[in-house]
């Protein structure tokens, strides 16, 4: 050869590409840990545990614990987590090798997957099904532009306590996912109700596992949740863990009972007994609840609790503080914190300024917070409780019932804390967005997630409180499987991190009042004499003082004195009226003999076999000229094209609830929304209809009348008003709709109470309490307030009073007293009759369970069971379920039962 040395290609050059298979064709797989541990996309609960998948050598770099990946399952191509990378399998067979890593991102942190598995086996449902709420959806775009995080500081040491202990391993093979193989998963023994000695610290599914080799996992379905600590990596979050004080009849969340099962036998119930925790003079919190600073180490000794030691001291968080910061906040953009002789929002409140204080320095108060009325609002606070936890170099996620109250933090939260130092998060901002701001949680670029019920697995960095203001709204309540209330949720999440927790609101409900009797938690309640100072003057209008004035206001909607409280409000500023119901007229009655007024047209399609002949016309099929089979639908229509008049009998007919939607519009139906302009009342033949219930739109157009140069405007379904200006205008909003006024209204009505206290509903009166609160609050301080109802229900003179925490302690005494949650734990089984009564024979209840029904839900043919346990069977009852739902699964049946761990519908 005559060139040079120097002139001869290197190897690496001519060195053939690496490959995922040898010579023969085999998978080579990667180099270390060979073995992934992946959560596959299957609602099936007998699917519900991890398989394992061979990891080939060319996606060993990107196959990292938390990204997305696809998998070969049963023959088909779907999408997985990948949880965890470990040495070796426990499945003898050969492996399926993992597809391909559909993005690098590794969305899926060891502390939200951790948290899903518990989330899932509190709600006996899947794992999966709780990741679909917990990670949003992929836009490849959005994930692109967003920047990626700069290198963070080095975790903070563990703490001193050992991690628990790993459970047994479960078998978990991708090769052969026959139905065989995947049978329901054996119960986890760490979900069984642990005793106070039992009680163990979080597990490692937190940021403390980056400092383990070995893997922290709690197997799903089978075991716990399969989360792998080298998941964690060098930039993982090290959660806080702060100073505990246990008590022995607590049974706190381990696997599926979340913040809300740390309940004590509240076997008498008594308010008296419940009531003795409101007395917090003096008191400050110290650790994780709020008791007297000298007798907090003591009481948690005497206890015989486990305590948690903190992993930050208090000077230690300066270093988050700077990685939180964004660098482009100039001095024009500085945040308005409070100066030091500024008065905050919390020291209206006895504990207030020591509750901040706990939260700045590290500590993990959890607390109950009664906001005070008077127009002071809520969202500063919180703002302020989130600043002291950016202020100790820790993270906060607030949760707030609906996008109204988003607006409302997020411009308090702007105003305090700075800008680019939080996010929203809310579902109208689309896809692209909502992904491209939950990258920056991820990223750990921000600290602070406000939002609605999604944000409530936010993964965010450091996590030190979490928050949900106004928990009694049915809006925190998930709408899809396993049907999770972001309460319980982030009172799991506070117990498995560490963190503080604050459940806010103007009225108090029945399950946040268990936790302070309990003493999971502690209350933070102004005095007296503060709230007498801020709250409205109530009055009823069924007084018999006033009846003796106006006899006539027994039976008008509006009576004398509701308008002189209007008149009078509008001398000086806006005037809120609350109307219950939406639209115009909702419901509709025969006016001459009072029946309710209902839809005779037939069904917009029937069954064939259903069809009537129809006299001098003909009947078509809409699926075309062909005769349709039995189980077709079919569309009735006469010889003009129009629906047959007296078709068929009264099964036959629609029956659905007739209504107005204007003054001079034609009645409508509610259900198959046809016009009936012809109608006669079936009973008596009159064509003259009445209202039975009055909706938002009707009361607004006949105040406007009333009121003629007042401006009257409207909030609720059509659109939600954020705030009005200080100038006189009527306010006409629906419960959850009212917007808040600049300077607080100057009046209130409350109308139509009946409607809201005579539902049949299990939490009616605290429901009510809770609407007319969060209106009243609104108000200017002793502003008039109008309610429409009789002064010696329980819920008015709550009001009148402006005491939410008797009412809330009588209430939850009532419920322990007759066996209705929270004082006991029940699910309900949903589904046709023979479903159900099949999987009540067929799911292995705990000893102690009570089933109650079923019985009809509705004309359906749909029936509902109810199973009852005391608070500590909880978790037994969900993995019956669970298992049992794994069994119809697997055996493909047809028939769907719902099944709904504590749902908020009871009755």
């Amino acid at each position: 050869m005559t060139h040079s040395d120097d002139a001869l290609l290197p190897l690496d050059a001519v060195r053939p590409p690496a490959s995922s298979k040898d010579t023969k064709g085999a998978v080579v797989p990667a180099p270390e840990r060979p073995v992934a541990r992946v959560v596959v996309d299957s609602p099936l609960p007998h699917l519900d545990r991890p398989f394992d998948y061979l990891v080939p050598a060319a996606l060993h770099e990107a196959a990292q614990p938390g990204v997305r990946v696809r998998v070969r399952f049963a023959g088909k191509l779907i999408d997985a987590f990948l949880l965890e990378r470990v040495d070796e399998s426990d499945h003898e067979g050969k492996l399926t090798p993992l597809e391909r890593v559909v993005s690098p991102e590794q969305v899926l942190t060891p502390e939200i997957a951790g948290l899903a598995r518990a989330v899932a086996d509190r709600y006996a449902g899947t794992l999966t099904d709780v990741l679909r709420l917990a990670v949003p959806p992929r836009h490849a775009k959005a994930e692109a532009e967003v920047p990626p995080a700069a290198d963070p500081p080095p975790a903070d040491p563990p703490p001193a306590d050992p991690p628990p202990a790993e459970s047994p391993a479960a078998d978990r093979s991708a090769a052969d996912p026959s139905p065989a193989d995947s049978s329901a998963a054996s119960a986890d023994p760490s979900l069984a109700e642990p005793s106070a000695a039992d009680l163990a610290p979080a597990d490692a599914s937190s940021g403390e596992a980056a400092q383990s080799a070995s893997p922290a996992v709690a197997r799903a379905a089978a075991s716990a949740s399969p989360v792998a600590a080298q998941a964690a990596g060098p930039g993982a979050p090290a959660a806080a863990r702060a100073a505990g004080s246990g008590v022995p009849d607590i049974v706190l969340a381990t696997g599926s009972e979340s913040a809300a099962v740390a309940v004590a036998q509240v076997a008498s119930g008594a308010p008296a007994a419940i009531g003795g925790a409101r007395d917090v003079e003096g008191s400050s919190f110290s650790g994780r609840g709020l008791a007297p600073a000298a007798a907090m180490d003591g009481r948690a000794e005497q206890d015989g609790a486990p305590r948690r030691v903190a992993a930050r001291p208090a000077e230690a968080p300066a270093r988050g503080r700077a990685a939180a910061r964004p660098e482009h906040v100039n001095a024009t953009d500085a945040p308005e914190r409070p100066a030091e002789g500024r008065k905050s929002a919390w020291d209206a409140y006895p504990t207030g300024p020591s509750f901040l204080d706990a939260l700045r320095h590290g500590r993990a108060p959890r607390a109950v917070w009664s906001a005070l009325p008077g127009a002071t609002g809520w969202a500063g606070a919180m703002a302020e409780a989130v600043l002291a936890i950016l202020d100790g170099g820790r993270g906060a996620v607030l949760v707030v019932p609906d996008g109204k109250d988003v607006a409302l933090a997020d411009a308090e939260f702007e105003r305090l804390l700075g800008p680019g130092r939080h996010v929203a998060l809310t579902a109208d901002l689309g896809p692209a967005e909502r992904y491209r701001r939950w990258l920056k949680v991820l990223r750990g670029q921000v600290r602070a997630v406000v939002g609605t019920r999604a944000a409530m697995f936010a993964p965010v960095a450091e996590l030190g409180l979490v928050a949900i203001w106004d928990d009694g709204d049915d809006l925190h309540a998930e709408r899809l499987a396993p049907y999770p209330h972001a309460r319980e949720v982030l009172g799991l999440r506070a117990h498995r991190t560490g963190a503080a927790m604050l459940i806010g609101g103007y009225a108090r409900t029945a399950e946040a009042t268990q936790l302070i009797a309990a003493r999971w938690a502690r209350p933070i309640v102004a005095a007296r004499t503060t709230i007498r100072s801020l709250a409205p003057r109530v009055r009823p209008a069924g007084e018999d003082a006033e009846l003796a004035k106006d006899q006539a206001a027994r039976q008008a909607r509006l009576p004398s004195l509701a308008w002189r409280a209007l008149r009078q409000g509008l001398e000086s500023g806006p005037v809120l009226v609350q109307v219950p119901r939406r639209g115009y007229l909702p419901a509709l009655a025969c006016r001459h003999c009072r029946a309710p007024a209902r839809c005779v047209l037939p069904p917009t399609r029937i069954a064939p076999h259903l069809a009537a002949p129809v006299p001098g016309g003909r009947q078509t099929a809409a699926l075309g000229e062909a005769e349709p089979d039995a189980g077709a639908l079919t569309t009735l229509t006469d010889a003009t094209g129009g629906t047959p008049e007296g078709h068929g009998s009264g099964e036959s007919l629609c029956h659905g609830p007739l209504a107005l939607r204007a003054g001079h519009a034609a009645p409508y139906c509610r259900w198959c929304g046809r016009v009936d302009a012809d109608w006669r009342c079936p009973s008596c033949g009159s064509p003259r209809l009445r209202a039975v219930v009055t909706g938002a739109r009707r009361t607004a157009e006949e105040l406007g009348r009333a009121f003629p140069s007042v401006q009257v405007r409207t909030s609720g379904r059509d659109g939600v008003l954020a705030g009005v200006p200080a100038a006189r205008a009527l306010v006409v909003a629906t419960p959850g709709a009212e917007p808040v006024a600049e300077g607080g209204y100057a009046a209130a009505v409350l109308l139509d109470g009946w409607a809201l206290l005579g539902r049949a509903d299990l939490r009616a009166g605290e429901e009510t309490l809770r609407r007319w609160m969060n209106a009243a609050a609104l108000l200017r301080p002793s502003a008039e307030l109008v309610v429409l109802g009789d002064a010696g229900l329980p819920s008015v003179q709550a009001l009148l009073r402006w005491d939410p925490i008797t009412h809330a302690e009588r209430e939850l005494g009532d419920r322990a007293e007759l066996g209705f949650p929270p004082a006991v734990r029940m699910a309900t089984l949903t589904g046709s009759a023979s479903a159900v009564r099949q999987m009540l024979d067929e799911v292995r209840l705990p000893p102690d369970a009570q089933v109650l029904g079923p019985v009809p839900v509705d004309e359906s043919g749909l029936e509902r069971a109810m199973i009852r346990v005391r608070r500590g069977g909880g978790a037994a009852l969900s993995a019956a379920l669970k298992g049992a739902s794994g069994v119809r699964a697997a055996r493909k049946t047809p028939d769907v039962v719902r099944v709904s761990v504590d749902p908020l519908d009871l009755i």
